[in-house]
């Protein structure tokens, strides 16, 4: 009989659980996947838990495959010489392979007071933390969302909407991702809905209070509530594992996705920094990155180069409250285009089915792994290598 190869997927987010499915197409292959919340979370939709109009959870028995165990526990530390990882609960766990999926979260805020008075929004627990402020705050209340990324826009959008009297602090520019014609778009919604925009040198967060934001201008912002968008961090695990990250936290890898410090050490998603130069961190490169994770490993397995990765992008969706949004097109290695399309109804039920259809493609490759690939490819990436390294690279593969 032959053995089963055991592989940990530590991380059950978008990447985690696309990996976690993929790796069950193969026979003899025991996937485990390590999570310390016990339902998936739709982080696309934590701002809509804030607003109370979804609740941004999905059982795993929805999204997982059947033939993946599931541990509701927190991997607190990497052994990779020793193929083991130590949990929160006190026990461990061996397997052959490992997938490093942790995900991403709230930067931790520098701007003095940020971290004792403002409220962040990244993970389900900062949102759930959030929900019942907001609810007790009165209706006339102001409050102040910082960052003007899609997390901001998406935040103060949902608040005006529902009445609330919301100023959103960009910083040095709104939506900056959007190209110059979409950003007017967004802006013309938000004058619509009622929210005060601040942007340019003089509004950048100084300080927060428990009861006003200042600002680089000399500018004090007086508001209840303080919600903190702008930032995206990772978890420091792979960091104190004694594992190679880049100045994020990211797991360095090659083009393979594979470790730069052990071949058996796999990262995908917003944790991992290949070539040490990452791709955007989004729901959209998760989707791609989390079954290309697990190809390298089941290369690895049947004794095969694994292939590079490649991922391609669409653009950026945005909803704008319940009943309006703009989509930003971009090619394929994510750079923006000119053309967007702004609309009521037709774009907000756009974004609905972006969302609903991300949950439906995890549902997919759990029950056909390996038959779905919805995604254009990048194929500038190695190009933009080249130019980095000012050669050709390496062969960035490893035997195993």
């Amino acid at each position: 009989m032959t053995e089963n190869t055991d592989v940990i997927v530590v991380g059950g987010g978008y990447a985690g659980v696309m990996a976690a499915n993929r790796l069950t197409r193969r026979g003899g292959v025991k996937v485990t996947l390590i999570n310390p919340r016990p339902a998936f979370v739709e982080r696309i939709r934590l701002h809509q838990l804030v607003t109370g109009s979804d609740d941004a959870l999905v059982d795993y028995q929805e999204v997982l495959a059947g033939g993946v165990g599931l541990v509701v526990d927190t991997v607190t530390r990497i052994d990779a010489a020793g193929r083991r990882v130590t949990l929160a609960s006190g026990g461990s766990l061996d397997s052959d392979y490992l997938i490093y999926a942790v995900g991403s979260g709230s930067a931790v805020p520098t701007v003095p007071g940020a971290a004792e008075y403002a409220y962040l929004i990244a993970t389900l627990e900062e949102a759930q933390r959030l929900q019942p402020v907001l609810d007790a705050a009165p209706a006339s209340a102001a409050l102040t969302v910082v960052g003007a990324g899609p997390t901001g826009l998406e935040t103060a959008s949902e608040l005006a909407e529902q009445g609330r009297k919301v100023t959103l602090v960009c910083g040095e520019v709104l939506g900056p991702y959007l190209h110059p014609r979409a950003r007017r778009s967004v802006a013309r919604r938000l004058a619509k809905l009622g929210v005060t925009v601040l942007e340019g040198p003089g509004a950048t967060v100084t300080a927060v209070t428990p009861d006003a934001v200042e600002l680089a201008d000399g500018r004090e912002l007086p508001g209840a509530v303080t919600i903190w968008t702008a930032g995206f961090g990772v978890p420091d695990l792979a960091a104190r594992s004694g594992l190679s990250t880049d100045d994020l936290g990211r797991l360095l890898t090659d083009e393979t996705l594979t470790s730069v410090d052990d071949a058996r050490v796999i990262a995908t998603g917003d944790s991992a920094a290949p070539s040490d130069l990452p791709v955007r961190m989004s729901c959209q490169s998760a989707m791609q990155l989390g079954p290309q994770a697990a190809e390298t490993v089941l290369s690895r397995i049947a004794g095969k180069q694994p292939k590079n990765f490649s991922v391609g992008f669409f653009g950026e969706c945005i909803s704008l409250g319940r009943r309006a949004g703009v989509v930003q097109l971009a090619r394929k290695n994510d750079a923006v285009t000119r053309a967007y399309y702004e609309g009521g109804r037709s774009m907000a039920t756009l974004k609905e089915a972006v969302c609903w259809s991300t949950v439906w493609q995890l549902k997919q490759e759990a029950r056909r792994p390996g038959q779905l690939d919805l995604w254009f490819k990048d194929r500038q990436r190695q190009k933009v290598l080249r130019a980095k390294a000012g050669k050709a690279p390496a062969d960035a593969g490893r035997p195993s």
